[in-house]
Formats: C-alpha cells, structure tokens, sequence
C-alpha cells in the first residue's frame, strides 16, 4: 500500500511537472522594459561577488527596495547566464512549478491536520485520502496554471514573489510539523513556551527568507494566528489566544521591522504616494473594490492587464464602488455567523483579506490600482475553497453507479475542459510578456487614453529597434496624455541630442528638468553638450548636479574627469577616473592603466 504522505508527493510532482511544460514557451521572452533594466540589466551591484555587493545588499535602498534574497538571486543568474533571458526566465519557471508542490503540500498537510482535530473533538465529518488528494490536486492545478499567476512567473523582475511564496509556504508546512509533533499533541494549548521546539525555529528561519525576498511576507504572522484558530483549533478562549500572540512574538516583531525598512526604502525612493494625490477614503474604496476584482478575476481571468491604472474619480455613490463595499460587508458578515458552526469560511476569508492588506493600496505605492501579481500568495484562500467544492462533488458524482455514472462522466470532462482552458489562456497570457513592444501595444490597445507611461516604454522599445520615428510619435503621445511626464521630455531630449539637434536636445532636457529637478540623467546630458559646445562651466555645474542626485553614476565621474582633464585638473581629474573604476567603467580601469584618455 502506498502511504497518503507518497501519494501526494505523487500527485505534487506530477502537477508541478505539468505547470514547467505550461510555462516552457516563456523561456522564449525577453527582458522587459519595466524593472528588469532596472532590476537586472543596469544594475551593476549585481555583477560580482564582493565586499562592495555585500554591504550594497543590506545597506542600500536600490530602486526604492530592500530585498536581500532577491538581488542575491538575480546576482546568482548573471554569473551562470549573463543577460541572456533565456536562463533568467527558466529559474522563474523553475520556482513557479516548486510553489506548485508547495501548494498541493501545504492544502494535504493542512487537511490531515483538521482530520486529527475534528477525531479529537470525535466529529465524524472528516476527510477520506481521496477528498483530501482531489483538493489537493485541485489547488495545485489552479496555483499552477491559473493566468493571474503569469505575470508573478514570467516576469523576470518578480522573482521576489516566487521567493517570498517559496519560503512562505516552506513556513507554513513547517510549522504544521511544529503543531502535529508528537511533542506538542497532548498540549496544543501551551505551544506559546515552546521556542526552541527544532521545527519552531525552522519557522522562524523560513520566514526570515521569505521577508528577505519580498516584505509582502509580513502577513505571516496573521496567517499562522489564523490556523492556530482554524483547522488546528489552539485557539478556544481567550486564555489560549494570549497564548497564541506571546508564541508569534518573534515572527511579530521581525514583521514590524520589515515593515519599518520598507516603508523607509519606499520613502527614501519618493515611491508612496502622498495623501493629497491619492486621498484616504479613495484608498479606501478602491481596496474594497480590489478584494471583490480579484475574485471575478480568479473566477474568469481575461482581458487581463499587466497595469491596472489607478482610477481619476471614486466615489461611494457610483455603482462600482458602492457594490463592491456591500459584497465586502455581506461577505463578512455570513462569514461571522457561518463561524459558530464552521470556522472554514472565516478562515479562509481572513486569510485572502490579510494576505492582500500589504498591497490593496491604504499605502500607495506606484500607479496601479491592482496587479495580477498581487494574488499570486491570497488566491489560496479561494482556491481551497473551490478545492474542498471539488470534493463534495466527486464524492457524490463518483459514488455508485446508475445515476452516478455519467455525473462521474460530467466531472470527469469538465475537469479537464477547465484546465485546457486555464492552459490556453495562460499560454496567450505568457504571449503578451514575450518583449516590450508586445507588452506595451497590449496595454494600449485596452487603455489608450490614460496608458502615457505604455506610449513611454513602448517608445524606449522602439528607439532600441532602430525605429526613431514610431518612438518618437510615442513620446509625443505619452506628452500630449500626461503634460507632467518628465520621462518623455528626457527621452525626446535623448533622440535629438544623438541626431545632432543639440539645441532641440537642451530645450527637451530644459522641459524635463522643470518637471523634475531631480533627474540626473538629464543634468549629465545636458552637460555632454555643454561641454561640446566648448562651454566648460556650464558643463561641470551639469556633472556637479548630476553626481550630487546620483552619487554611482560612472558615466558622469568619467566625463567629468575629461573635463578636468582638458582643463588642465590633473588631481581632480585623476580622482574621479578612480572613482570611475571603482563603480565599474572598464573605460576608465583602461584610461588609468595606459593613459589613453578619452571624452565619451
């Protein structure tokens, strides 16, 4: 006989073996201009291993973040792949099939755990091996290839959700362990002093790992309160509650410093939207209004965005919105009576509610409203749901014969009807993510009014392509949506400045700098045609400013050298070659080496 233990590992490879094939066409996509320069292609800390990436790694708020484990990762890949997309895309398929055994893992252990308790209480309702094993499987098919998970799996820049999923789930299953050992059975109630138990500390280790990839892990202590009340039933007063808080103090506390780091970096990156932009009571409609979106989107995933732009107007009296708050309450609310008989609900309520909380937007962060990726962890509320549905229904389709027969028939079709159809789609979801240009022309195409950072990165694309003119139309259209957007002036300023219309070049780089005084690309630039102009004054306030605002910025330290160098500087000049080299420049190691020194 086959232990249930090697069946679901059975059932957990062979699912997660389905999900790697699904995604294989994604090991065809490139880079994307979205995070991925910034997170892999431009990112210099990442290409060697050293004392200068250790003390960036923990010290340094790069892109507005603090993710340790994440960069390490991305540092990892471009030692083994460089910047061929191709391997950076293969280890995020990689991870996304092991979170899928995770998941159908996590579904069985917590069953098996809600089996033991409810034979302890001597309630007869519990799970046989086959229901567990179909919600398991269920829950893992759903995790695996659902299309709202596309954007968390193929998108290289979120391989701090597959981290943060991969040590959040590792936790969650070690702490079952930690539950179901034979040490704490008999006293489930006094786990609190239990701290140095090896599987509690294992716990703590995964946790850690998971916040050192992404700090939306910070849910975690929440969602261990949440089991401790539901399945493992710890919590039956307020005596063991307590309890139950003083055991999470540890995890409580790494969560309040994770928080505190990370809305610093947040801060430190001018990345939080400040309350006058996007009001509290707007916040808090649109969170509402989220936690219902996701739902209809798990329920049927298309006409997916990769961006959710944030909506202009909100308000309680508009249908949306109004809609959404009753759904939310009334939702609550059944929940709540639902619990004196059966905690599942409220559980599992709770969990999709705290698992989204750091990400609905009451912080704001950037200009989306909603992101596919944001229910990549959440969706496993729902998903156990509609996997416990899929038992009931195959216990009672598959029972007997006669009538049973061809209901088992129907269930049988329509499991497979239902994933084909989740694969479909989420192949021509890994399609849209295939390169810039395909991402960007999606997001116009169902957004073309209010999408002016679409016209923007599509216009980048189509500058690399060779196709001056089509980029060119872009950045007027990204303009023309938004007057304020800086990063469309910078980038037409770019495009002259190369064609020799140097004048044309400053006047952009003017407009820019007026919208965002703080943009050292552009002080630089304008300094490299200062200086052209044999108007070495202006040019070095330029490099000044443009050091001052970005103090790695290597191009900036080498050109200013020359400056100095051709102003007869040769100590300021020699410093900043040093510098140069120090971030990076090969130029720069190359000119100090042989004194072959030149203006770039």
């Amino acid at each position: 006989m086959i232990s249930t233990r090697r069946r679901a590992n059975y059932l957990a490879v062979s699912i997660a073996l389905i999900t790697f094939i699904v995604y294989l066409p994604s090991l065809g996509n490139g880079f994307i201009n979205w995070d991925d320069d910034l997170y892999v292609i431009n990112n210099v800390h990442i290409r060697s291993f050293d004392l200068h990436f250790l003390k960036w790694l923990f010290f340094d708020f790069y892109a507005s973040y603090w993710a340790p484990l994440t960069w390490t990762s991305h540092a990892i890949d471009y030692a083994v792949w460089g910047l061929n997309p191709w391997g950076h895309h293969l280890v995020n398929n990689i991870f996304h099939a092991v979170n899928t055994f995770l998941a159908v893992i996590v579904t069985i252990r917590l069953l098996e755990a809600w089996n033991e308790t409810s034979i302890k209480k001597k309630v007869t309702k519990i799970l046989s091996e086959r229901e567990m094993l179909v919600v398991g499987g269920t829950v893992g098919i759903l995790f695996g290839l659902h299309p709202l998970h596309v954007e968390s799996a193929v998108w290289v820049a979120e391989r701090k959700d597959l981290l943060c999923a991969l040590f959040f789930l590792l936790s969650i299953i070690s702490y079952t362990a930690y539950v179901r050992s034979e040490s704490n059975r008999a006293s489930r109630q006094e786990l609190s002093s239990r701290f140095f138990d090896k599987y509690y500390l294992i716990t703590i280790g995964f946790f850690i790992l998971a916040l050192f990839s992404k700090p939306m892990a910070v849910s975690l202590p929440a969602v261990l309160l949440i089991l401790d009340w539901y399945p493992f039933q710890i919590i039956e007063s307020s005596t063991a509650f307590r309890k139950a808080i003083i055991n999470k103090i540890p995890f409580i506390a790494l969560s309040l410093g994770m928080s505190i780091i990370i809305i610093c970096a947040h801060k430190a990156g001018g990345a939080i939207a400040p309350l006058a932009m996007v009001p509290l009571p707007s916040r808090a409609i649109v969170s509402a209004h989220s936690l219902i979106a996701y739902f209809g989107m798990m329920i049927w995933p298309l006409n997916l965005l990769p961006v959710y732009t944030y909506p202009t107007k909100t308000t309680v009296l508009s249908f949306k919105y109004l809609s959404s708050i009753i759904f939310v309450i009334a939702i609550t609310v059944v929940c709540f009576v639902k619990a004196k008989n059966n905690r599942l609900w409220l559980a599992a309520w709770s969990y999709y509610i705290i698992t989204l909380a750091p990400v609905l937007g009451v912080i704001q962060v950037g200009p989306q409203a909603m992101a596919d990726r944001f229910t990549y962890l959440p969706s496993l509320g729902p998903f156990f749901l509609i996997g416990l549905s899929a038992a009931w229904f195959s216990k009672h389709g598959f029972a007997g014969t006669g009538t049973g027969a061809p209901v088992k028939g129907v269930i049988i079709v329509a499991a497979f009807a239902v994933c084909a159809a989740m694969s479909y789609v989420t192949y021509k979801q890994i399609g849209i993510w295939k390169n810039g240009i395909e991402l960007w022309t999606y997001v116009i195409d169902r957004d073309p009014t209010r999408a002016f950072f679409a016209y923007n990165n599509r216009g980048v694309c189509y500058e690399k392509a060779g196709l001056i003119d089509k980029a060119v139309d872009d950045y007027k259209e990204a303009i023309v949506l938004n007057p304020g957007d800086d990063q469309a002036y910078f980038n037409l300023g770019v495009i002259y400045q190369r064609a020799g219309a140097q004048n044309k070049a400053i006047e952009y780089y003017n407009d820019s700098l007026a919208i965002n005084p703080n943009r050292a690309e552009a002080f630089h630039n304008r300094g490299v045609i200062y200086f052209q102009n044999r108007q070495p004054g202006r040019a070095l306030d330029d490099f000044d400013r443009a050091i001052e605002l970005n103090p790695e910025m290597v191009i900036a330290y080498y050109n200013r050298a020359t400056l100095y160098l051709r102003t007869n500087r040769q100590d300021l000049a020699l410093f900043d070659f040093r510098k140069a080299c120090d971030l990076g420049s090969e130029d720069a190691c190359k000119a100090l080496a042989s004194g072959e020194l030149s203006f770039k």
